[in-house]
């Protein structure tokens, strides 16, 4: 197993590789650490690609002055750290060549394969595509690059040795520059490497991202570490030799070191506790590294004999694993003068999956070789980026999903059967039912979470059994978005959301289109599929589909469509018949259209009130009353208005306000609720004024009734209520004076 990871460091702090040194030169940097795991076949396979990137790079010069050849070379060390087989070494020191050079991906397939050629394509950048603003040129390089790693992870490794050189480099960039990279670096590939426990890159990425973005912090901290170092020498001597002293008293043979947090993470402690410098006790901790599980938990045991542990600050990540594979036990001790210690304790597998993480590991071999518990848990958060890059929409919504899906912080729920399942911490209800299967989140109604109903925005908690309630037709409610954290959840209630808007749109697109047809004397079914062809051709798009959702959307005219498509028929071509007169149709509502039909939140109107239709671009059909005040403004323009009328028995429930005035008294809105649910209506949404001391109050309901005989018969058993004084219908939305109950 590689010392890689803790050899990473150190290693690289050291001058760059001298790249002109002579292929078969024992002492090259890189030559040095290939001998520590490859046969010497393999070396000179290296060497190779070596010879081959030379070549090809020769004369070009980085902004640093050095030859560009150092770069590759550089993250070919990286890599070699990290013990990585010899395809992705070669694909290391190849990897600026296509993007580069006149060479292109089919010369490196044909002269090193194509497992090297396909490693090489996923990390190069799509430069030489042109997109329309550089955050999409950006977000689509990380959609490409990710989706090579779903294939092959060390696409994605290969990538963030390239990013961790080019960081330790950056000094040469301009300053805006600078910040610009190390930005992208602190928000993309330090948590990538997190999440794929590459730990010591991770954090070198952190701390070189802070260094450009915060220079004054960093140096600061830097500076202040230094001086804490200093002070807390003899305290750490003391409390490093009476910890081998209690081990070896117990019989526990352990590799115990001190370790400092890295600078990145103090500042997140500081800045996230509001806490000084000064009170950051665990800038410094222990690592206890032991030769199996078992001896972990004793290790834990006989420390928390030596110095007493505090409760709230012990995590057992060997029993529920890190979801990037990390399995550890953490223990904060009080120590000698109340210093807190923290200690990390692992076996030696452990702690070479710590610092490798899924480097450590990965197999190349058969296809068909048995994934260990990581690598599982690897290639089920890279098939959640497949499918969160299938549902969405472009490559910004991709990244913006990828984004919320690397949040380091998690929560541990367990399943009915008992399966233990890690979300981002913040995570609810519904992100957990999208985790488990898109259609259980798709369909879900309810959920009992440690057996108790709850809503579904309920927030989850470590250690909360999670049973999500199913039905049949149900749907996603566009009000999730305003609530779920994971990336995959987001992404597809919004491919649902978007798809079944343009269904409906499609469907009142039709209607409005056939209205349109008809008052030219053309009936519907006259217009043939050559018509339809040919009209696609003309407006450049794929689908007669796409051409009625932009009608029901407002985006396209449904009686210039009806000019083009009667401009074609054989009628108006050759004959000029003229068709008898067929009435105009009149839009019939249902109120079951979904989002294609909007009702007004202006007027709210319900069955029984006159109604007049508005086409709004990118909102469809809305239904204004016809004294809504909005409706002034809008009949300049009567292109967009449709005639548009009730369909007779409607059963679907719509929503109306009402505003009460009643006596000041307990119990008062309980009365009224009871009277609202004995008329068969159901409440939204319900606000009170605040008391002013005053004998009555004013009570702001939004109802959900069929239609306007029903709101009737509700509004008259509400007046029957003792000291109910005033009951009027109200438009637009709730009085926002009141206190939302």
């Amino acid at each position: 197993m590689p010392k890689a990871a803790s050899n990473l460091k150190a290693g690289l702090s050291k001058s760059s590789p001298d790249p002109l040194l002579p292929a078969d030169r024992e002492e090259s940097a890189l030559t040095v650490r290939l001998k520590q795991y490859l046969k010497p076949q393999d070396i000179a396979q290296v060497w190779g690609a070596y010879r081959y990137a030379f070549a090809a790079h020769d004369g070009i010069v980085r902004k640093t002055g050095e030859p560009y050849i150092t770069h590759p070379v550089s993250v070919a060390c990286i890599l070699a750290d990290l013990h990585l087989d010899v395809p992705t070494i070669l694909a290391a020191l190849l990897h600026d060549v296509v993007e580069d050079t006149d060479i292109t991906t089919l010369d490196i397939k044909e002269k090193f394969g194509s497992q090297v050629a396909d490693l090489v394509d996923g990390v190069t950048k799509l430069d030489k595509i042109e997109f329309q603003s550089a955050s999409q040129a950006q977000a689509e390089n990380f959609r490409k690059m990710l989706l090579a790693m779903s294939q092959d992870v060390r696409v994605i490794l290969v990538k963030l040795a390239d990013r961790l050189h080019n960081m330790q480099t950056l000094e040469a960039m301009r300053p805006e520059k600078q910040k610009l990279i190390a930005k992208e670096t602190l928000d993309i590939y330090a948590p990538i490497a997190n999440r794929l426990g590459l730990n010591e890159i991770y954090q070198s990425l952190e701390d070189l991202s802070f260094k450009y973005l915060y220079p004054m912090r960093y140096n600061a901290i830097s500076k202040a570490i230094m001086v804490a170092r200093g002070n807390r020498k003899e305290v750490i001597s003391k409390i490093l030799e009476s910890i081998k002293q209690q081990l070896k008293a117990f019989n526990i043979e352990a590799d115990i070191s001190g370790r400092e947090k890295n600078l990145y993470s103090i500042y997140k402690k500081m800045t996230s506790k509001a806490t000084p410098f000064s009170q950051v006790y665990d800038i410094y901790g222990f690592r206890v590294v032991v030769k199996d599980m078992a001896n972990c938990y004793l290790a834990l045991g006989a420390l928390h004999g030596l110095y007493k542990p505090i409760p709230s600050k012990f995590k057992d990540y060997i029993a529920i694993p890190k979801a990037n594979g990390y399995q550890s036990l953490h223990t904060t001790l009080f120590g000698p003068f109340g210093t807190p210690i923290e200690v990390q304790i692992r076996s030696a597998d452990m702690h070479n999956i710590a610092d490798a993480g899924v480097a450590a590991h990965w197999l190349y071999k058969a296809s068909d070789a048995q994934l260990t518990a990581l690598q599982q848990q690897t290639h089920q958060w890279l098939q959640r980026l497949l499918d969160i890059q299938s549902e969405s929409a472009d490559s910004l919504d991709f990244l913006e999903h990828l984004k919320i899906d690397l949040f380091p912080d998690e929560v541990y729920v367990f399943t009915p059967k008992g399966k233990i399942m890690a979300l981002p911490r913040r995570a609810t209800a519904v992100d957990f039912a999208y985790a488990v299967h898109s259609d259980i989140g798709n369909c879900c109604v309810a959920v009992r979470i440690n057996q108790e109903l709850a809503p579904l925005r309920t927030e989850l908690r470590n250690g909360d059994h999670v049973e999500i309630i199913t039905g049949s037709m149900a749907k996603p409610n566009p009000a999730w978005l305003n609530y779920v954290i994971t990336g995959r959840a987001r992404a597809h209630i919004r491919h649902f959301l978007k798809s079944q808007q343009s269904t409906e749109s499609a469907h009142l697109g039709e209607r409005m289109l056939n209205q349109a047809l008809r008052a030219l004397h053309i009936e519907p079914k006259q217009i043939t599929e050559a018509h339809w062809q040919k009209l696609i051709r003309d407006y450049g798009i794929k689908t007669k589909a796409e051409i009625l959702s932009d009608i029901g959307l407002g985006k396209r005219q449904n009686v210039m469509v009806a000019h083009q498509l009667v401009a074609m028929t054989d009628n108006h071509l050759e004959k000029h018949t003229k068709l008898p007169t067929a009435s105009l149709d009149t839009i019939t509502i249902r109120g079951t259209e979904g989002m294609a039909v909007q009702f007004a939140p202006c007027c709210r109107p319900i069955p029984g009130d006159p109604i007049l239709g508005f086409i709004n671009k990118d909102k469809g059909l809305v239904i204004h009353t016809h004294d809504c005040p909005s409706v002034r403004k809008f009949k300049l323009d009567p292109d967009k208005w449709l005639d548009v009328e009730w369909e007779p028995e409607s059963t679907h429930l719509f929503k109306t306000n009402l505003n009460l005035t009643v006596a000041n008294q307990p119990g008062m809105l309980a009365k009224i609720a009871a009277g609202i649910a004995d008329a068969d209506s159901n409440i939204d949404n319900v606000s009170v004024e605040e008391s002013d001391g005053s004998a009555y109050a004013n009570l702001y309901f939004t109802v959900q009734v069929k239609n306007r005989v029903h709101l009737a018969d509700l509004m008259r058993g509400l007046r029957k209520i003792p000291d109910v004084v005033r009951i009027n219908r109200t438009k637009g939305n709730l009085h926002r004076r009141g206190t939302e109950k």
